[in-house]
């Protein structure tokens, strides 16, 4: 019988947050520890043969360990108690690991590109609860203060401060969830609200104040969304490196359209994916708003063509893409259908950037078949970006370049960004 506390050496980092120790030979996933420490665990459950526990005390602490935060387990805190250059580390760390397992590719950790970790976030999905606005706990429905976690702008704080207060002086219980989108300046900030029934909002978008330039909402009563005030978008202006040194790509963006995060790291990211992009036509698959294919755009780059297959982000899509009409065709279209007959030419490139769960198998088949020279893969989860790499590799691809961008700092969540080139 394992007893209710352990005693452990930390090991090394899983993925999702959690530390590897073992108890009599028993894999333990541990929270809240920092591989080398000694700790005493509370154990919280065992499932499918593996310990899962919490530490309640440090017997032997590392040194890059810092004061936790108020609440660690808020969405987004749970490394917050490791010094942020380890937690670096322990990104690449996990990275190493998922292509050493998964891909079958030993490689050494790779670099990763570190943010400042305050006021990083332009997006967040919060939950509301009897007009209280968080995040949720991890692993919990329990909803807790934003504020604690330090993800957002003070502004944005404050805006869903006054938006809570007006939410309880008008007793409007309806609301369940909101987008929350910003620009990268954080001057133009667009909310969207989830709602069981309809309510009129109207005093509500008044006392959540000047920070707010655009409030919508929709629910299961109808899936159109209803603007309340001001616009549901916002709108970027994104340095790119250009063929004369540096250029400006404009990109407006819905609230509810997908967009990478992190207000810091996106010029760096956009660069680097730039760079590795081959010269020749480029398609690039998953395109969102035109992140990456705008942007080759604005550069200078021609014969682009962008696919996505959400209709809100294609509405963005085409009409970011539309300043660049001759270097750009944007297709709506799920990637599955549009890869489904290869028309790519010998030095064609690729650009994937798939949801979390990577390319579906009819989305592969269809890239393997496309026979693009190379490919340059962006990914927020590193088991499926892994598991896709290695597939690629069986598929006649060799691995050219990894590397890491930390857009979510104190969780652990990381992107890398891989190259790869036909054989």
């Amino acid at each position: 019988m394992i007893p209710a506390h352990l005693d452990l050496v930390v090991e090394k980092p899983a993925a999702g947050g959690r530390m590897i120790a073992r108890h009599d030979g028993q894999v333990v996933l541990l929270a809240a520890a920092i591989p080398g420490e000694r700790v005493r665990a509370r154990v919280e459950r065992v499932s499918k043969g593996v310990i899962y526990a919490t530490t309640v005390e440090v017997l032997d602490p590392s040194s890059d360990r810092r004061p936790a935060a108020e609440d660690w387990l808020c969405g987004g805190n749970v490394y917050a108690h490791v010094a942020y250059p380890r937690q670096l580390d322990i990104k690449a760390a996990v990275v190493a690991d998922a292509f050493t397992r998964i891909a079958r590719l030993p490689l050494p950790p790779p670099p990763v590109t570190g943010s400042p970790e305050r006021g990083y976030r332009m997006r967040a999905r919060l939950h509301v609860h009897r007009c209280r606005i968080g995040f949720y706990r991890e692993g919990t429905h329990e909803l807790c203060d934003a504020r604690g976690t330090g993800q957002l702008l003070p502004a944005t704080l404050d805006v869903l401060d006054r938006l809570a207060a007006a939410l309880r002086v008008d007793r409007v219980q309806e609301v369940t969830s909101i987008e929350l989108s910003e620009n990268l300046a954080g001057d133009e900030r667009a909310l969207h609200l989830e709602l069981e029934r309809p309510v009129d909002l109207s005093r509500v978008a008044e006392q959540a104040g000047p920070g707010v330039t655009g409030l919508s909402y929709t629910g299961p009563f109808s899936g159109i969304p209803s603007i309340v005030t001001g616009s549901p978008t916002v709108t970027d202006r994104v340095p790119v490196p250009g063929g004369d040194g540096a250029a400006t790509m404009t990109l407006q963006r819905n609230v509810r359209a997908f967009f990478q995060a992190n207000r810091y790291l996106l010029p760096g990211l956009v660069a680097r994916v730039l760079s590795l992009v081959e010269a020749g036509p480029v398609v690039d698959l998953y395109a969102g708003v035109g992140l990456f294919g705008v942007a080759l755009a604005a550069s200078g780059r021609a014969a682009i063509t962008a696919v996505e297959g959400d209709r809100i982000g294609a509405q963005d899509l085409k009409a970011n893409a539309a300043p660049y009409a001759s270097a750009m065709t944007v297709v709506h279209q799920p990637v599955e259908s549009f890869v489904a007959t290869p028309a790519a030419s010998p030095d064609t490139s690729l650009i994937v950037d798939p949801p979390r769960t990577g390319m579906s198998r009819k989305a592969f088949d269809g890239i393997a078949r496309f026979g693009a020279s190379a490919i340059v893969y962006v990914s927020c989860d590193v088991a499926t970006l892994a598991r896709d790499v290695r597939r690629l590799v069986d598929a006649g691809y060799r691995l050219e370049h990894l590397e890491a961008f930390d857009l979510f700092p104190n969780t652990a969540h990381v992107e890398a960004v891989v190259k790869l080139l036909k054989q």
